[in-house]
């Protein structure tokens, strides 16, 4: 496995457990707003950008497995995010390192692999699946900057919605590709889901299209109006502010 980056704790990102979180490296998606570029962009390229040239970051699995040793007991679970996990051919077995722990393990995925999925879900590697939710479909390429085959994540909704673990779907939203009519369509796609999150993008931090850093964002208030509107086509919408 290709790791890109390590947080040793969090309380947040894995409900009602305290995990660390494993970042990998490699992306197939390009969206415009996402605030992990040393994760998604080639390394060359940031190699060559001088002003990205202290973030690249990685970490040996032995050291990886090493500080989960380490935090025996006091962890109880691990989120695998990216990235874009689901690329790596070796996510099984890494997966299954983690969980030999005795640790539980959480998949955060962009859902264009449907393959990978359904096969950690047969398996029993995971525990919990967050899917990203980018846009409405006919939106989805405009913002994820690449062709995207909308049958895979398609194919990766109603998965994760009837595989009878604890899972979410999550979006994150700005003024210039989302209102709320895309909201109502997003809801649709997932309708009947447990759980859909919406979160606001972040201006102020290097982003994969540095010409959206400092773009609008939403307030408060308005993305919890917008959680409203989702709210009526799953059981449960929050903005997480």
């Amino acid at each position: 496995m290709i790791i890109g980056g390590l947080e040793k704790l969090t309380l947040l990102d894995y409900p009602d457990n305290l995990a660390a979180i494993v970042f990998t490296q490699g992306c197939n998606f390009r969206c415009h707003f996402c605030y992990n570029p040393m994760l998604v962009l080639p390394r060359a390229k940031l190699e060559a950008d001088k002003s990205n040239k202290d973030q690249g970051f990685s970490l040996k699995e032995e050291d990886l497995f090493l500080f989960l040793e380490n935090r025996k007991g006091k962890l109880d679970g691990v989120v695998i995010t990216g990235g874009e996990p689901t690329l790596h051919p070796d996510l099984p077995e890494f997966i299954q390192k983690i969980k030999s722990r005795g640790l539980l393990v959480k998949l955060d995925s962009n859902g264009t692999n449907p393959g990978m999925l359904k096969r950690l879900i047969d398996e029993k590697l995971i525990d919990y699946i967050a899917m990203d939710i980018k846009a409405p479909w006919e939106k989805y390429e405009a913002v994820v900057g690449v062709p995207v085959n909308l049958e895979n994540l398609q194919k990766s909704v109603k998965m994760i919605m009837t595989s009878g673990l604890p899972y979410e779907f999550r979006s994150t939203l700005l003024p210039m590709f989302h209102n709320e009519a895309d909201i109502a369509k997003m809801g649709e796609m997932i309708s009947g889901a447990n759980r859909w999150y919406l979160q606001k993008f972040k201006p102020d931090t290097n982003l994969v299209n540095s010409s959206f850093e400092g773009k609008e964002t939403f307030l408060d208030k308005e993305l919890e109006a917008l959680a409203l509107i989702g709210g009526k086509y799953v059981k449960e919408c929050r903005a997480r502010i």
